[in-house]
């Protein structure tokens, strides 16, 4: 029995850390299609469709002070975002979609357009190489701090935060300044 605890640890390590080790996108890199990220359902995957300008914010963690803190100018931004063309502003995390779903009703009590996403396997963001080792403070593998904006699928701007716990570059105000 150990032995095979000690097999599925290890498999579960080589997994995490191929899903991290992917190259970072850049701008002009094409966001891929993807099918497995939940918005409300965690039955029920969505598909990222990307039609026009949008942006994604990728956060380590729902319900993390910073977290909680960053997502909130996004949330009170959103009419200005929608003033510079932007369709869907959307917060990926990996967590799962009954997390990500509380916690947008924590943050917008009377609800938002702004869109939840849960990466519960962090498919999504490996492709994107936007991965890092979260395990001694979250437990496994989490998104980086980010913020992407694209046109349709393309990314043509990406700002990713050096320090996860920092919000700078990723900051609401920041992005809204680049459009």
């Amino acid at each position: 029995m150990a032995s095979f605890i000690a097999k599925a640890a290890q498999a579960a390590h080589s997994a995490a850390s191929t899903l991290i080790s992917n190259s970072q996108v850049e701008p002009g890199a094409t966001i891929p299609p993807s099918s497995d990220l939940k918005e409300t359902d965690p039955e029920h995957p969505i598909t990222l469709e990307l039609k026009g300008k949008n942006i994604i914010v990728g956060v380590p963690g729902a319900f993390t002070p910073p977290c909680s803190s960053q997502v909130p100018g996004y949330i009170e931004d959103y009419e200005q975002y929608k003033a510079k063309g932007v369709n869907e502003i959307y917060i990926v995390a990996v967590n799962d979609a009954f997390v990500t779903k509380a916690w947008k009703e924590k943050l917008a009590p009377n609800g938002t357009p702004v869109r939840f996403l849960a990466d519960d396997k962090g498919v999504f963001l490996a492709n994107l190489g936007l991965l890092f080792d979260a395990s001694p403070l979250l437990g496994s593998p989490r998104s980086k701090r980010f913020a992407i904006v694209t046109e349709d699928d393309k990314i043509t701007h990406i700002a990713v935060e050096q320090v996860p716990s920092d919000i700078t570059v990723s900051a609401s105000k920041t992005i809204l300044a680049q459009l």
